[in-house]
């Protein structure tokens, strides 16, 4: 079994940075971290992801403004949110993929953008 638990959500104005971070414990042999969100009224979706060892994939309109990365040793995904725009207003979830094809979520984390 593998926990989650994301920070770094919150308000910000338009224009403005975040970052979020979610530690992974429990049983680990994770291949793929990643975030995804869901705004009101919208479907969940891939906002960023990386495997172990290869580069990273982002859903167009975060191209150039959001960055994932990650910590091996600590089991840690990062997304630095940066030139934050009220569209990117949403819950936004951590998720893992293990070897296995076991997949875990987070709790989510609320980030609200004002324009």
């Amino acid at each position: 079994q593998v926990q989650l638990v994301e920070s770094g959500g919150g308000f910000v104005q338009a224009g403005g940075s975040l970052k979020l971070s979610c530690a992974a414990s429990g049983t680990i042999s994770i291949n793929v971290m990643a975030w995804y969100r869901q705004a009101p009224g919208k479907q969940r979706e891939m906002v960023a992801e990386k495997t172990r060892v290869s580069t990273a994939n982002y859903i167009d309109s975060v191209k150039g403004r959001f960055t994932i990365s990650r910590d091996n040793a600590k089991n840690t995904v990062y997304l630095q949110m940066n030139s934050l725009k009220p569209e990117d207003t949403a819950v936004y979830y951590c998720t893992v993929r293990t070897i296995f094809q076991a997949q875990y979520w987070g709790q989510g984390t609320q980030v609200t953008v004002s324009s």
